[in-house]
């Protein structure tokens, strides 16, 4: 980790990743029994369409403030299929509970959403003009990756894994972790509707974003766990 201070044996009540399951599991029902071609018409109107917020003809700076542009952020809550959902908040709930631990819980929540904007709307700038919805918090769990490598880059994570008959604690390199939901991103990019085009450039993108916010965020984190 990055800094070291001595910290107080303080307790702080972590809600931002409870709160981000929970708003994810309640829209994926809540989408689920609707009727389909409500369904799909939700996933149009919050999902990030590249083709409806990014028009070639207009500046950019005009499309920059374009309400529409909320979409970026409402996307993040909206998930096709249960694999993509649970694959999205297993990675969250590994890696976000300890990032948030240390990031405060306010900090960790602007993390997730800034980062998910950004990494849709560069998935919605490499796509202009694509009509198939950008949808689902993959990058916005990338940017949480990102800033929980840069802040334990050799740590370990404590997993329970069925082997055999019985349940058994094994510590996980955080690194091979990673390359498992890259590979996880890799199926599901072909299972989505931009066969692969959407999610290579927000999990980049949402990837770096997390890196940075955590190397900017290091003065307030050490001031956090001073204080």
């Amino acid at each position: 980790m990055f800094v070291h201070v001595e910290t107080r044996r303080r307790h702080h009540v972590q809600w931002a990743t409870v709160l981000l399951v929970v708003t994810c599991v309640i829209s994926f029902v809540g989408l689920a029994l609707m009727p389909a071609p409500q369904r799909v018409s939700m996933w149009l109107q919050w999902g990030t369409v590249p083709a409806d917020i990014f028009d070639p003809k207009l500046p950019i700076l005009h499309q920059l403030a374009d309400p529409a542009l909320l979409r970026l952020a409402t996307a993040l809550f909206i998930h096709l299929a249960w694999l993509h959902l649970l694959g999205n908040l297993l990675f969250l709930v590994i890696f976000g509970i300890p990032a948030e631990r240390t990031l405060g819980s306010l900090r960790f929540l602007l993390l997730f959403l800034l980062g998910g904007v950004i990494a849709n709307l560069v998935g919605a700038l490499s796509l202009a003009g694509v009509r198939a919805p950008i949808i689902g918090c993959s990058g916005a769990v990338s940017a949480v990756l990102g800033t929980y490598i840069a802040l334990f880059p050799r740590a370990h994570l404590g997993l329970v894994l069925p082997l055999g008959l019985y349940l058994e604690f094994v510590r996980v390199p955080a690194f091979l972790l990673i390359g498992i939901w890259v590979l996880l991103q890799l199926l599901f990019s072909y299972a989505g509707p931009s066969y692969g085009a959407v999610v290579w450039w927000t999990h980049i993108a949402g990837f770096l974003f997390g890196v940075l916010f955590a190397l900017l965020s290091r003065n307030a984190i050490a001031r956090r766990l001073r204080g």
